[in-house]
């Protein structure tokens, strides 16, 4: 009994030699730099995840190594244009998603974005292409709506300038973008949290939401979440959203929205798409979330840099176009302002709404990325925040925010190729449109009457990055400031 006993344990040892030596000496990824650990462990990786940093730590192993580096036993992180182009971009959608995208699933079911392999994305794709257009966002029924979101977040900044003197723009950018993309999803049921706050509340769970740990522990260990899913809950809370579940689910069963809208394309859809109620809804609660999400982090850090006294003369150079329109608040004209332009561009690029690696399964076959050939089944992928800043030769002090550097022809070509805030590729954010969109006319509405501060009471450290993997809020989960009416505080 105990020579079996002796012998099986050599033999469960000697597995292990061996796959420790196939992965640390005898697998062509060896070849691509990296931690030492990385061979042989994925548990660095992973706590960096759970702890918020996976992002940081990726681009500081980048800054180390190179464009190419080795994160785990069988993953790789690239930086490079060429990467970016046969990960995301070969036979038009790139490579397949990993199961990583498990964790975004709604209701069970898989939506656009957590689909995993080319083909059932392009079928959902084929459904709802159309309704995030360029062509249908800049039309008076869609356009109109932000609009007029975009008017009640300027009515929020007039308050605060008779009221407390400042303004959490957090969570009131959040509450503009829950506004524009349900009016994006629903007209005319779309949320108005900038006025009602019962529907506040609804982004308020969305927005404030801290489940991401609970849900690393489930998709990485699903047995010790069952055993200590109680215990877990106490330090990292599962995802709870029962007031935006109720509206969605609510909304998403009309069959009477405006023909612009994404839920009457759905139902529009017929076969072969036919699509069950519930799979309408995860679809339209997925969009909801990452609207609200994305928008509004990426303006808040955008307004909180254009605020800072650095970065003013790059505020009063926006100013001064954006008056120089004929309808600052209203209209289509935000789309051909240069400079305006270059600001946004600039602060996707600074802070990039997705900063997460979005993972890909390397084809069967393998393949050759960035000079190094890759087995098939090599979990592969590159991520916003490094794929915009490693090349110093084509973004010059690339931790600075400087919109001046996208007006420069020189390098133009370069830039756009490794600009991927919204992906690239087949299978790039299909929201784009609407999210620049927004962005802009929210940004013209505001800077075309207000100069911007922040608040004395803000601390530079809540502005920091806390990594969400789907989005990138403030540390602090607040950033207030102080709106000033263009030529009150000059005593003109």
């Amino acid at each position: 009994m105990m020579f079996s006993l002796t012998l099986l344990l050599l033999i469960l040892i000697a597995i292990l030699a061996d796959r420790l030596l196939r992965q640390s000496l005898l697998s062509p990824l060896t070849k691509v730099p990296g931690p030492w650990y990385a061979r042989f462990t994925s548990l660095v990786l992973k706590w960096n995840e759970l702890t918020a940093n996976r992002t940081r730590y990726i681009h500081g192993l980048h800054r180390r190594y190179g464009p190419a580096v080795r994160i785990a036993p069988t993953e790789l992180a690239f930086a490079s244009a060429a990467a970016v182009k046969e990960v995301y971009c070969s036979g038009g959608s790139g490579y397949d998603k990993t199961e990583f995208y498990d964790l975004f699933t709604v209701y069970g079911r898989r939506t656009m974005f957590t689909t995993l392999n080319k083909g059932d994305h392009a079928k959902r794709k084929r459904i709802l292409a159309d309704r995030y257009a360029n062509s249908n966002i800049v039309r008076q029924p869609s356009l109109d709506g932000i609009t007029e979101r975009a008017a009640n977040f300027v009515a929020r900044c007039d308050e605060s300038v008779t009221g407390s003197g400042s303004l959490d723009i957090f969570v009131y950018l959040h509450s503009y973008a829950f506004d524009c993309v349900t009016h994006h999803l629903f007209h005319p049921y779309g949320a108005n949290s900038l006025q009602s706050k019962q529907d506040e509340e609804i982004m308020r769970e969305v927005t404030f939401d801290d489940s991401l740990q609970n849900r690393l522990v489930q998709y990485y260990s699903p047995t010790l979440h069952s055993l200590f899913g109680t215990l877990l809950s106490a330090f990292a809370k599962p995802r709870e959203t029962p007031l935006a579940d109720e509206f969605v689910l609510e909304t998403s069963a009309r069959t009477d929205t405006a023909a612009f809208t994404v839920l009457n394309r759905l139902n529009e859809a017929g076969p072969p798409a036919d699509m069950e109620p519930i799979d309408i809804a995860a679809e339209c609660l997925d969009h909801m979330a990452a609207g609200i999400d994305t928008t509004g982090d990426a303006l808040c850090f955008l307004m909180w840099e254009l605020s800072q006294p650095r970065s003013l003369r790059y505020q009063t150079r926006l100013r001064e176009e954006v008056l120089m329109m004929a309808n600052p608040t209203g209209g289509a004209g935000f789309d051909k302002l240069a400079y305006l332009d270059a600001v946004v561009m600039e602060g996707l690029r600074c802070f990039p709404a997705i900063p997460m690696s979005l993972p890909r399964y390397v084809p069967r076959g393998g393949r050759d990325i960035d000079g190094y050939f890759v087995p098939e089944g090599t979990v592969v992928s590159c991520q916003a925040y490094s794929v915009q800043r490693i090349d110093e030769g084509v973004f010059p002090d690339p931790d600075t925010f400087n919109p001046d550097r996208w007006l420069d022809p020189k390098g133009d070509a370069e830039r756009k190729r490794l600009f991927f805030a919204f992906a690239n590729g087949g299978r790039g954010c299909v929201g784009k449109h609407l999210a620049l969109a927004e962005m802009k006319m929210l940004l013209c509405a505001v800077y075309s009457r207000f100069e911007t501060r922040p608040d004395e009471s803000m601390a530079p450290e809540e502005m920091e990055m806390s990594d969400q993997l789907i989005s990138s809020r403030p540390l602090g989960q607040r950033c207030l400031l102080r709106f000033l009416p263009v030529g009150c505080h000059r005593g003109e």
